[in-house]
């Protein structure tokens, strides 16, 4: 059974920092890549970000490029979405997700796997 599991939101001052972490299991993820996406309240889930299973391609959502950075751990099936310098729209809960490079930043495909989420609140 494929089990992602997220932590590390939480409330932060704007202008604050937070790192995400995700952790994926109950199969081998080999050649799959890694992502953040988010939803913000009453507002649809967007990507925020995605990494490939080698870690050398990165793709971002263009309002958090800069400021947030998406690594991870192939061996052990780690990715981490480090947020600084965040902003009150930054305000959403973040999922991770994991799917094939090509398909990992579409909203959604038949081959995703998606963690519970988790919350982060940026207070102004």
């Amino acid at each position: 059974q494929v089990q992602l599991v997220e932590s590390g939101g939480g409330l932060v001052q704007a202008g604050g920092s937070l790192r995400l972490s995700c952790t994926a299991s109950g199969r081998t993820f080999s050649d799959y890549a890694m992502g953040w996406f988010r939803q913000a309240p009453g507002k649809e889930r967007e990507f925020v970000a995605a990494i490939s299973w080698s870690g050398d391609t990165t793709y971002y959502l263009d309002s958090v490029k800069g400021r947030f950075t998406i690594s991870r751990d192939s061996a052990k099936n780690t990715a981490d979405l480090q947020m600084n310098t965040l902003k009150p729209e930054d305000t959403a809960v973040y999922y991770c997700a994991v799917d094939h490079l090509d398909l990992v930043a579409v909203s959604t495909s038949p081959s995703r796997y998606w963690g519970q989420g988790t919350r982060v609140t940026v207070s102004s």
